[in-house]
């Protein structure tokens, strides 16, 4: 079990992949980041897809850069907390320009 969130433009390809194991209570941060807590199963995802907007993935992405390194919650080493940030962020970056080039984007929480 784990959160494997993707998202997608209008025409179904991937545009934005992040995972979280079951145990990582980073999951339910990036879930409270994109305004989708109720999508959040506690050990995975719901099983469903949600519809962002441009105005949505934008405070989303001030969300996240709003955070601090310890509001994370840590999870192995530096190296792979570095990472996982970057993949992160890059989940919520793809997904904004997704949306400012075509006023939405699909996200799938599983």
């Amino acid at each position: 079990m784990g959160h494997d969130i993707s998202s997608y433009n209008q025409s179904g390809k991937e545009v934005g992949y992040v995972r979280f194991t079951m145990g990582d209570l980073n999951a339910a941060l990036f879930y409270e980041v994109l305004g989708a807590e109720q999508f959040n199963a506690t050990v995975s995802g719901s099983g469903h897809f949600a519809v962002f907007s441009q105005n949505q993935m934008e405070q989303a992405l001030n969300a996240f850069k709003a955070l601090k390194e310890n509001d994370f919650y840590p999870t192995g080493n530096r190296d792979f907390f570095q990472w996982h940030h970057a993949e992160m962020l890059k989940f919520i970056t793809n997904g904004l320009k997704t949306a400012q080039k075509e006023g939405q984007v699909k996200v799938f929480f599983g």
